[in-house]
């Protein structure tokens, strides 16, 4: 690719960033339609591979790009500025075009139209008491849940759990989708040493949507990390969104995604209560959600490289308000908001407009 177009590329990628599209449209055109049509054909061939397809495009990329780099002052003859001005150029291009394709695959669903404006949603809902409330019920659901949940994590397995696909797939009609998600088969990933260092549980890989999870996850913890992520293959990119969706697909599935979702929610709440409200609530707990909440603070503790967790974060908090995600990083704690604001049916079935 000569100078010019790459030049081309990087302003082409740039316009994409920045210009305004409306929501409506996105919804419309993309996140409803051609997005999960797509969706179903790239995940089905995702999900025949083992290992995960972006660490195999991560390495030869890598590689090619590091050869290029050394051909470029291989060739220079000591002019140092015409090759460092090829290199600027090529990497320039190479992110401008896997920006774009990041856009195509998965990434304008940023931009869609956000869950809490197709819910009937009350803010006024959204209150200290309430959330106090909510994590009350959280306690109980966990209590009575952690013995049935335990007893039947032992028979997990490394595919699809269909008890899970289903609850998803219930979810998604509810929320009004025309099409269903595929969900993906959770992989590990050679990412999963910076996963375990900055405490990231999964990621979905924009670019083959696959599902990617942190290996050292506990038993306890995996259904409602996969849930999340499969959320985020159903098109809700934003995190706070893929927590409530990957919630209420727990809350539909069987005893030990249940208990997965409503201690993720527990701790959650106690993010958003009062120092005298979070003391009552973790009395309350039984020594069983005691023992693994203590079991996850182990597990961050044993990995967790303190520069390496800040330094993700905040580069994954830039990344989502470049994408015009408002609260950043923060964005994950939406899901307690959202749960007390939404009107729900039995069985935490939301309300639509």
């Amino acid at each position: 690719m000569n100078p010019a177009w790459r030049v081309a590329l990087s302003l082409v990628a740039l316009a994409a960033a920045v210009v305004p599209l409306p929501a409506a449209a996105i919804e419309q055109a993309y996140s409803q339609t051609t997005y999960l049509a797509m969706q179903a054909r790239v995940t089905a061939l995702s999900n025949r591979v083992p290992l995960a397809l972006l660490d195999v495009v991560l390495a030869g990329i890598g590689a090619g790009w590091l050869a290029a780099i050394a051909v470029d002052i291989a060739r220079s003859e000591g002019r140092w500025m015409r090759a460092a001005g090829r290199i600027v150029l090529r990497t320039a291009a190479l992110v401008a075009g896997a920006y774009l394709i990041f856009l195509a695959l998965w990434g304008l669903n940023y931009r869609r139209v956000p869950l809490a404006d197709k819910l009937q949603f009350d803010r006024s809902r959204v209150s200290p008491r309430g959330a106090g409330e909510l994590g009350a019920i959280a306690v109980d659901r966990v209590n009575v849940l952690y013995e049935r949940a335990h007893a039947s994590l032992e028979s997990n397995h490394d595919g699809i759990d269909s008890g899970l696909a289903d609850a998803s797939a219930r979810v998604q009609r509810d929320l009004g989708a025309r099409r269903l998600a595929r969900p993906g088969v959770p992989k590990h990933t050679m990412l999963d040493v910076y996963f375990r260092r900055a405490a990231v549980d999964g990621m979905t890989d924009p670019f083959f949507l696959e599902t990617l999870v942190a290996s050292d996850l506990l038993p306890f913890e995996r259904p409602f990390v996969i849930a999340h992520e499969w959320s985020h293959l159903a098109g809700y990119a934003d995190e706070g969104e893929a927590n409530f969706v990957g919630w209420l697909t727990c809350v539909r599935a069987g005893e030990d995604a249940q208990y997965s979702a409503w201690l993720f929610l527990y701790e959650e709440i106690l993010f958003t209560v009062s120092a005298e409200d979070r003391v009552e609530l973790t009395n309350r707990l039984d020594p069983g959600p005691r023992a693994d909440r203590r079991a996850v603070a182990d597990r961050f503790r044993r990995n967790i490289n303190p520069t390496l967790f800040a330094a993700g974060w905040t580069v994954y908090d830039r990344f989502l308000k470049a994408n015009r995600v408002e609260a950043g990083a923060a964005s994950y704690a939406e899901v307690v908001r959202l749960v007390l604001g939404t009107r729900f049916e039995p069985e935490w079935t939301p309300r639509l407009k």
